[in-house]
């Protein structure tokens, strides 16, 4: 159990429902990482959380599965493949650790999918390139100082 402090409801305004933002590329960096059992329990998948860091939908969060672990050997090829296309759009080419990956912009290509138990649209990451070339030419002549996040660098 959580210790809520003392929460009051009452004086806090209710989240809003957050509807799906559309689809298209946008900036993100990977906030969290971690290693999860699948819900079978005969793997494991490493869930990536992206933060989009720049423009109307700044600080919403989206969320990859890949299944780097599982007796499904398709499923691990295709994880592999996507972890390859998120590595090569960090520029983060043979990491140690999911924490190498974090922090550092990319540009993901997000579409809408319709969810099969409840027909509700929902966001799907479906591809990762490099942050655009002329936004970090930019970025480079512009003076940064080390406190400012990497994204913004």
């Amino acid at each position: 159990m959580a210790n809520l402090q003392g929460f009051d409801a009452n004086t806090v305004e209710p989240a809003d429902d957050l509807e799906p933002i559309p689809a298209g590329k946008y900036v993100a960096v990977i906030v969290d990482s971690e290693m999860k059992p699948t819900k079978s329990g005969t793997g494991n998948y490493l869930q990536l959380t992206f933060q989009i860091v720049e423009g109307e939908y700044a600080n919403r969060l989206l969320w990859v599965r890949l299944n780097l672990d599982n007796p499904n050997a398709t499923a691990v090829e295709i994880a592999r493949r996507e972890l390859s296309a998120i590595c090569r759009s960090v520029g983060v080419l043979v990491p140690t650790d999911s924490t190498d990956l974090h922090n550092l912009p990319c540009m993901i290509h997000v579409r809408l999918k319709r969810r099969n138990d409840t027909g509700e649209l929902q966001n799907e990451i479906k591809g990762y390139s490099k942050r655009d070339s002329v936004a970090s030419k930019t970025l480079e002549t512009t003076s940064a100082s080390s406190t400012d996040a990497p994204w913004k660098r």
